[in-house]
């Protein structure tokens, strides 16, 4: 739980729009309760029988998330991803890389990413 309090914290802070945090299913109730009681939008998606991710943060970056059905972070589109990737604070050009490199087999462009 200190991980989770740490993103609670730096959402609070306005550190970040949204956080993904992956944790024990058995988490759940605890951590809606304190995202109820702190008013912070979120969204909680299984993973697997004992692990859930949790979003959270502002109400439009949350909306766009609830927008791609997640049903798994590996199926998401080539765009979806990079989309998540940008609204998580990733490194911009490295999702730039991720995602021309998911979307093209093309030379030059593997030649101009590295």
């Amino acid at each position: 739980m200190k991980v989770f309090n740490h993103h609670l914290y730096e959402y609070k802070r306005g550190l970040r729009n949204l956080i993904l945090h992956t944790t024990k299913g058995s988490d759940q109730g605890y951590i809606e309760k304190r995202l109820q009681d702190e008013n912070i939008d979120y969204l909680i998606t299984k993973v697997n029988s004992s692990k859930i991710n949790v979003f959270f943060g502002h109400r439009l970056c949350i909306e766009v998330v609830k927008s791609f059905n997640i049903t798994a972070l590996n199926k998401l589109t080539d765009e979806q991803d990079f989309i998540l990737g940008i609204m998580l604070g990733y490194d911009r050009l490295k999702q730039c890389k991720r995602y021309l490199k998911r979307k093209t087999d093309d030379r030059e462009v593997e030649e101009l990413i590295g």
